[in-house]
């Protein structure tokens, strides 16, 4: 018998908020070391052609012009909060053997502005992204790895917070940022490769780690209207971006002996009219459980104490494992719900 999904349970749709008026059961079938590509290459050269229409004071090359255009996009200049929610998919490729979905996702970031007399912007920032079922989309607390068959805990992934400072001078990399412009279209394509010490190192977590070097790559494609961003009225304008990672075996996992890694692919969009355009099944589930990651941090603490998946799974590794968990060596399973 083929189980019913409920509709409040299935992988949500963004559209089905953003756009409530079509058919979405029709549409359903449906830094570290830090590395930006074309960061010298500026904006490309696509950029000249069709563009007579764009505004005549607008310069997307001009370092100030297209630092703004890029936080119109991410955030607010008014330094209002800002909603974005990304949904997607995350696969694990198994070199020589199969790529198995893993997972639907679902993530909201809160994100906010603050304007420094020094010039610079402040961004505070926090995320959250659900690990849910890849059928049902049910948001998970238990997991049978298709590759291992072990049922695990699920850790999803809340980075509290996720600070960044933007400069016109002195940054990791200086604006204008690399991007190209199509029509009314401006997309900014930002390659971001990370290779630094692990948090969870190899030694000391064998079964949860794969490599002492933490290496993964994000991969952005940050977009919206030119005639919004050039606006002047405007401080906060439509965002579209899509994202991709690449990265290893996710700590919960505890496949620290096995060769792969994850690959996730998301579309993400900025909730003009916040939290009350998120799916009803987020939502709920976010403000019974979660409920600050519905805001913006509005405490500044810099970006030393940056969270990301690696360092918030150590924490809770080291918690289980103080409570007895991990076995006589204490490196053993703390995640694992089936040996």
């Amino acid at each position: 018998m083929t189980e019913k999904i409920h509709p409040n349970a299935r992988p949500p749709l963004i559209s089905d908020t953003l756009y409530p008026e079509t058919n979405s059961t029709n549409r359903r079938n449906f830094l570290g070391n830090m590395a930006l590509g074309m960061g010298a290459l500026g904006a490309s050269s696509i950029t000249a052609k069709a563009n007579a229409s764009l505004p005549v004071s607008f310069d997307s090359m001009d370092p100030e012009s297209n630092l703004k255009t890029l936080l119109k996009l991410q955030a607010d200049l008014a330094e209002k909060e800002v909603i974005s929610a990304f949904e997607g998919k995350a696969w694990m490729w198994v070199p020589g053997e199969a790529n198995y979905l893993a997972f639907q996702t679902f993530g909201i970031g809160a994100s906010m502005l603050k304007a420094n007399e020094n010039g610079t912007w402040n961004f505070h920032h926090r995320e959250i992204l659900y690990y849910m079922d890849p059928k049902t989309g049910k948001i998970l607390d238990r997991w049978t790895n298709p590759v291992t068959g072990r049922t695990v805990e699920v850790l999803h992934i809340l980075n509290d917070p996720v600070n960044r400072v933007y400069r016109l001078k002195g940054g990791f990399i200086e604006p204008p940022y690399p991007h190209v412009v199509v029509g009314d279209r401006i997309v900014f394509q930002l390659d971001v490769f990370r290779a630094e010490e692990n948090p969870i190192s190899r030694e000391e977590y064998p079964l949860h780690s794969q490599q002492s070097v933490y290496q993964s790559c994000e991969l952005w494609a940050i977009s919206g209207s030119v005639k919004e961003v050039a606006n002047s009225d405007i401080t906060s304008a439509n965002n579209h971006t899509a994202w991709a990672r690449n990265g290893m075996w996710l700590p919960f996992m505890e496949m620290g002996n096995r060769l792969g890694h994850m690959v996730y692919h998301s579309q993400s969009f900025k909730l003009m009219d916040g939290i009350s355009q998120l799916p009803k099944y987020i939502r709920e589930y976010t403000e019974k459980n979660y409920p600050k990651y519905l805001e913006a941090p509005k405490v500044w603490n810099g970006m030393k104490n940056n969270e990301n998946s690696w360092s918030y799974s150590k924490k809770i590794i080291d918690e289980k494992r103080k409570s007895g968990r991990g076995g006589a060596t204490g490196k053993g399973s703390v995640f694992g719900l089936n040996n």
